[in-house]
C-alpha cells in the first residue's frame, strides 16, 4: 500500500475537498474587502483592479515585509490572477468603494500621425504655452489612475497613457519647445519592453531641442529593493539592446523574460512618488511678515506710504 503525500498549492489552486472551495472563497473574498480598504487609503485613492490584485496578494502574505531584508529579489505573487479575477466577479466591481473602471482606447488612438484631427484640441489656445513637464505611462490604467486621483493637477503636469499619446501631436511638441528645459517623464514597468519605453520617447522628441526624458522606473533593482511580486514572461530575443544605466544583473534578469509592474507598488506609494518626482522641489514657504512686506512693495492697491 503506497501513500502519496500532498504539496500545499497557492490560494486559488484547485482542490478536490468539499470543503476546501467554499473556505477558501470565503477567505478570499475577505481579503479582498480589506485591500480594498487599504488602497483607498488614505483619503479615498481611487485604484485600478491589478493594483487591487496586488493588494490582495499583501494581505494573504502578511509576512513579505518582514523578510524584506532578510531575502534578496522579488517574490512570487502569493495568489493567482485568475482566481482573484473569478472572485472579484463573483463579488461585483459595483461592490468594490474606489475601484475604477478599465479604460478603453480612445476613438482616435488608432488615427495617423499626419491626421489633422490629432493636432486640433478641444481647446484651441491649450497649447499655446509652454509646457515644462510631461508625463506619459506605459500602462493605459496606470495612467487613468493618477487622473482620477488628480496628481496631474498637484504636479501640475499633464498626464498621458504612451500607447495613445506616441508619436506626440505637433502642438503638444512645440508646447515643450517653448519652455526652457522641459521634461517629459516615462513611467514604466520594470520589463523589457518598459525599460525601452524613455528612449522610444527620446526618439519621439528628436526635432524638439532642449526638452530632457526623465525614466521615473521602474527598473529591476527597485523591484528588488521594495519586494514588489514579478513574473515571467516570453524571453526577449538575444542580443537585446538594453538601457546603458541597467547593470549586467539587471540586464540578465530581464533576458529570462522576468518582469515587475508599477501596479505592484502600493497606490499612495505610487501617488506620493509621483509627486515628487514630477512636481520637484516645492518653493520655500513665506512668513506672513515676508508676505506682507511684499505687499507693500508690490505698487498698486497696496499699502498707503506713510
Amino acid at each position: 500500500m503506497s501513500t502519496r503525500t500532498r504539496t500545499p498549492s497557492r490560494i486559488g489552486s484547485p482542490s478536490h475537498s468539499t470543503a476546501g472551495p467554499a473556505f477558501g472563497d470565503r477567505l478570499l473574498d475577505l481579503a479582498i474587502g480589506v485591500a480594498a480598504a487599504r488602497a483607498g487609503d488614505p483619503g479615498g485613492l481611487r485604484f485600478t483592479e491589478r493594483q487591487l490584485y496586488y493588494e490582495t496578494c499583501r494581505v494573504l502574505s502578511p509576512a513579505a515585509p518582514l523578510l524584506r531584508r532578510v531575502v534578496p529579489g522579488s517574490p512570487r505573487p502569493a495568489l493567482r490572477l485568475t482566481s482573484f479575477t473569478r472572485a472579484l466577479h463573483g463579488r461585483g466591481r459595483e461592490a468594490v468603494p474606489g475601484l475604477l473602471a478599465d479604460p478603453a482606447p480612445p476613438a482616435g488612438a488608432e488615427a495617423p500621425p499626419e491626421d489633422p484631427a490629432r493636432s486640433r484640441p478641444s481647446e484651441p489656445d491649450l497649447y499655446d504655452y509652454g509646457l515644462p513637464r510631461l508625463l506619459l505611462c506605459q500602462d493605459r490604467s496606470i495612467a487613468a489612475m493618477l487622473l482620477a486621483n488628480h496628481v496631474h493637477l498637484e504636479a501640475a503636469c499633464p498626464v498621458l497613457a504612451a500607447p495613445d499619446a506616441l508619436p506626440l501631436a505637433p502642438l503638444l511638441l512645440a508646447a515643450l519647445a517653448r519652455a526652457e528645459g522641459a521634461t517629459v517623464y516615462v513611467l514604466h514597468d520594470a520589463s523589457p519592453g518598459g525599460v525601452r519605453l524613455p528612449a522610444r520617447v527620446r526618439a519621439a522628441l528628436g526635432p524638439v531641442p532642449g526638452v530632457r526624458v526623465g525614466s521615473l522606473g521602474l527598473v529591476p533593482r527597485h523591484a528588488a529593493a521594495l519586494r514588489l511580486p514579478s513574473g515571467r514572461g516570453p524571453a526577449p530575443a538575444a542580443g537585446a539592446d538594453w538601457p546603458g544605466a541597467l547593470r549586467p544583473r539587471e540586464a540578465a534578469w530581464l533576458a529570462r523574460g522576468r518582469f515587475a509592474e508599477v501596479a505592484a507598488v502600493p497606490p499612495a506609494a505610487l501617488v506620493r512618488t509621483v509627486l515628487r518626482l514630477a512636481r520637484g522641489p516645492r518653493p520655500p514657504r513665506d512668513s506672513l511678515w515676508g508676505e506682507l512686506s511684499g505687499l507693500r512693495a508690490a505698487g498698486f492697491m497696496t499699502w498707503p506710504a506713510a
